[in-house]
């Protein structure tokens, strides 16, 4: 994990432009918003949690983004005693080791929701709540954006037509959906997805050599934006074992493999297409691309279970998620694990102050 610490100067040395001291120190932290989520699954315990870690405050100043009220019965449920200052603008946030830091953005319902319960009303308040942290990034008053979790039935209910947190993102800021796409990553092992929350059919519709071009030329830009100068890129295929030279399939013959050649002669370095049974055994590779939503999906969840940062690439807001879901099962009983969320902030905190 990339983990940037700041360490404050004892309270007895005077401030000075060589010796920053305590408070100068805190301002060249990152200010990196964490949307709070559904308000009936975990999202806002994650946030909680991942906000009061002491490894986070060392490295950014997390602001959360949501209802107050909201906020505070998770900390009450999940036995958090911790004060929270509301402000109303994201500039304001400011590194405060005795209080969550909250930027307002009224809930309907106020404290009244049930926890693990779908609800119409939590699923228009979870995007308004990215939509607000978003618009803080673009005005340029965080330097990044973290999304707890969404549940897709509850948004699905208040009549939202919604893909994800990428798509989402594009819309938010101008851009098109299908040029915007999820890398999850854990340890050091980053996954591309070209395709998301659609049916199987729907994705097969949407796998064209234009879209593999653009899921790679992302990946490409991403890997370059966190530090490596010239990645190397593996693509799977649609098919299993990559189509088998066009008996399981013709997708890698007329889609994938001219994409990366395309991608190749743009001078990007990539090969594929690979099965994805077999891709994900190589180790000099610095992400994989893969198809569709179940050939990353399950690889990092069995192996990096509720551990794994969801980031948005493609667009120029550093945006990522949790590859995790809003666990209705345990929500309210504060015993949700901050870990992915975590993992989350540290990434886009070191990523946020190598490009400052």
């Amino acid at each position: 994990m990339l983990y940037l610490t700041a360490v404050a100067e004892p309270k007895a040395r005077a401030v000075t432009r060589s010796n920053p001291g305590p408070l100068m120190i805190a301002r060249q932290l990152p200010r990196i918003a964490i949307a709070t989520g559904d308000p009936a699954g975990i999202g806002p315990e994650i946030s909680l949690k991942a906000a009061l870690d002491a490894g986070v405050r060392a490295m950014c100043v997390p602001l959360l983004v949501g209802d107050p009220d909201v906020i505070r019965r998770h900390a009450q449920a999940a036995g958090l005693a911790v004060p929270i200052r509301v402000v109303a603008q994201a500039d304001e946030a400011a590194a405060d080791n005795g209080a969550i830091v909250v930027l307002a953005v009224p809930f309907a319902q106020g404290a009244d929701f049930a926890f693990g319960a779908h609800d119409p009303n939590c699923g228009r308040a979870t995007l308004a709540v990215a939509a607000h942290a978003i618009a803080a990034a673009r005005a340029g008053a965080v330097d990044a954006v973290v999304a707890a979790p969404h549940n897709q039935t509850s948004i699905a209910a208040a009549g939202i037509a919604f893909d994800g947190y990428p798509g989402f993102l594009a819309r938010e800021t101008g851009l098109d959906p299908h040029d915007v796409f999820m890398m999850l990553v854990f340890g050091e092992t980053r996954i591309v997805h070209c395709t998301l929350h659609v049916g199987v059919a729907e994705a097969l519709t949407l796998i064209t050599r234009e879209r593999v071009v653009r899921a790679i030329q992302a990946a490409d830009a991403a890997l370059r934006r966190l530090g490596i100068a010239r990645p190397r890129l593996c693509v799977g295929g649609v098919n299993p074992h990559a189509g088998e030279g066009g008996l399981f399939g013709r997708e890698e013959i007329e889609v994938v493999a001219p994409a990366i050649a395309a991608a190749r002669a743009g001078g990007i370095t990539v090969a594929g297409p690979f099965g994805c049974d077999t891709m994900f055994a190589r180790r000099d590779v610095d992400a994989f691309i893969v198809m569709l939503h179940d050939q990353g999906h399950i690889v990092a969840k069995l192996l990096a279970p509720n551990q794994s940062a969801a980031f948005a690439i493609g667009s120029s807001i550093l945006f990522s998620s949790v590859a995790h879901g809003s666990a209705f099962d345990i929500a309210g009983k504060g015993i949700a694990n901050p870990a992915a969320m975590i993992e989350a902030i540290a990434r886009l905190a070191g990523v946020s102050r190598a490009s400052a």
